[in-house]
């Protein structure tokens, strides 16, 4: 169900869990308004409780680190002159064919990776060294797909040899490639900053000439798992400033059970103010500034 249709008037393409996309006709070339709403989703599942500016505060993220990439990657970002209405929490982007492979990229183990490698000693077919505990640090990135789920279903893990088979090797490689660069590249610059990037993924759209680009949202709270290195405990405590303290209060504090068909229940106060509060602090600790609406 749009959240934005109504102030906008513009045909809704999509509402997925926490982005809406508008269609825009600019002086004859189609593009895409994407605006990103408050909403928070958790174990496939998006809940009904809010985080106050959220959609903003990714947004104005998103952005900067596109503008610390801009050298390796082309994006989709064509302005960021958009309606009043959405100000701050929209971009107007490229129509770009996309490709169905969430690319991650991890460079430590934990979440997914870690309930596999418990398993199997691999994480999406990558041998890893035996002993590694939850929060370790891998001997290098590596490149761990998942292809695309419908809404409400869970993405599924794969190897790159799927990946091979759905998309041919010349792409797959390139996604791969592309993938790690950039995570080693926002990995150093998090870093610098006092902060682990542990994992993130990253989606990709082709332009009509082939052109590989990136596009969606890039590194934010949602979409990557940022760790406080001074804190960093592998096998203790890993303190992070993204929606994983939403996942752990779900599933340890809230009662819910996540495996029933029961809907999430909504979050306490206290939860929402402390989800902002690591959200603004992941902004101005990458940023080196206070958000602000833009």
């Amino acid at each position: 169900m749009s959240q934005f249709g109504h102030l906008l008037n513009l045909p809704l393409r999509h509402a997925g869990k926490v982005r809406e996309l508008y269609t825009v006709d600019d002086d004859g070339t189609e593009r895409i308004l994407m605006v990103a709403t408050d909403n928070i989703s958790a174990y496939d599942h998006v809940l009904s409780t809010t985080i106050p500016d959220k959609g903003a505060i990714l947004t104005q993220l998103s952005l900067w680190w596109f503008d610390q990439l801009r050298d390796l990657v082309d994006n989709h970002v064509v302005s960021t002159d958009v309606p009043d209405a959405v100000a701050g929490r929209a971009t107007l982007v490229e129509s770009l064919n996309m490709v169905d492979v969430e690319c991650v990229a991890r460079g430590y183990l934990t979440g997914s990776g870690w309930a596999e490698y418990q398993e199997s000693q691999t994480v999406c077919g990558v041998e890893l060294p035996a002993g590694l505990r939850d929060g370790d640090k891998l001997p290098h990135p590596i490149f761990t797909p998942a292809i695309k789920a419908p809404l409400g279903e869970h993405d599924e893990n794969v190897d790159f040899a799927t990946i091979v088979e759905l998309h041919g090797s010349a792409l797959a490689e390139e996604l791969r490639r592309m993938t790690l660069a950039i995570y080693s590249r926002a990995a150093d610059i998090a870093a610098e900053r006092g902060i682990i990037l542990a994992d993130t993924k990253f989606e990709f759209g082709r332009r009509a000439d082939g052109t590989l680009v990136l596009a969606d949202e890039v590194l934010t709270p949602d979409s990557s798992r940022f760790w406080d290195a001074e804190l960093w405990a592998p096998g203790e405590s890993l303190p992070s400033f993204d929606k994983q303290y939403v996942r752990d209060w779900l599933a340890k504090e809230s009662g819910w059970d996540k495996a029933s068909d029961t809907p999430p229940p909504a979050l306490p106060d206290d939860v929402v103010a402390a989800t902002r509060d690591r959200y603004l602090e992941a902004y101005r600790r990458l940023t080196g500034e206070e958000f602000s609406i833009r």
